[in-house]
């Protein structure tokens, strides 16, 4: 029997990461995307491989459209098969108040958190649908806490952008429910990442860990057993899902 393929965008680093190196444990091949930091990147497929997977590499950015088809196209041709998409790449955005976001840092914001995304999962219900002539699938959108939070006084824009993850999830969920495939969200928290750091924050997890009702940030394998649960058939009667993995917060 072959191995799963699964798709993880933006697995260079951080939760992506996890995801990648715990799914090749796991059992699956892997295609894995990511946009400039190419160094991390091969250190993740060296791992990934190391774990027994077969991976294709992909550079590109998750806001072009041609991106995403040929990832798609790509990952077709390779393993002639895809079973999962794990929608990881994103950003926060700039730092700041709501006054203070540009029109270009909000249309960054949801051009790579939502407009990407949506590409990504057009794409992969055109190749998993059962309607579509595929063998059905999951996809798992990785979303955030921020998407209910609000994330006042730093990020509005990036919470703005994760409840749209959180709409089209459960939208795109009911919308092929019947097709043989599952759509589900995990919402991380306050999660150990450079995520913080890029955004203008480095001092984030220090300064709001302690106010975590677990007392601490989470990790991203944390995260990624969740999306590897959201993935995998112990989850078969789960979709249209947003799981909340924020330490109670």
């Amino acid at each position: 029997m072959s191995r799963k393929v699964m798709m993880i965008t933006g697995a260079g680093r951080g939760i992506g990461a996890a995801t990648a190196r715990m799914a090749a444990a796991r059992g699956y091949d892997l295609c894995l995307t990511y946009q400039k930091d190419s160094a991390s990147a091969e250190a993740v497929q060296r791992d990934c491989e190391a774990a027994g997977a077969k991976v294709l590499l992909l550079q590109g950015s998750v806001e072009d459209e041609a991106h995403a088809i040929g990832a798609f196209e790509a990952v077709m041709k390779h393993f002639g098969r895809i079973d999962v998409l794990v929608n990881n790449a994103g950003g926060t955005g700039p730092r700041g108040r709501l006054e203070s976001i540009t029109h270009a840092g909000w249309a960054n914001t949801m051009g790579a958190n939502v407009t990407g995304l949506a590409m990504f999962c057009r794409e992969a219900v055109k190749r998993m649908s059962t309607k579509q002539g595929g063998k059905g699938g999951a996809i798992v959108n990785v979303s955030s806490r921020a998407s209910e939070l609000g994330s006042a006084g730093e990020y509005v824009h990036y919470a703005a952008s994760k409840a749209a993850v959180d709409t089209l999830t459960i939208g795109l969920a009911r919308e092929v429910a019947q097709e043989g495939m599952r759509v589900n969200a995990v919402n991380p928290g306050l999660i150990e990442t450079e995520i913080h750091a890029r955004g203008g924050a480095p001092d984030r997890l220090a300064r709001l860990g302690p106010l975590v009702p677990m007392g601490r940030p989470g990790k991203p394998e944390e995260v990624a057993e969740c999306i590897l649960f959201l993935a995998s058939d112990a989850a078969s009667y789960v979709t249209a899902s947003c799981m909340q993995v924020g330490g109670g917060r």
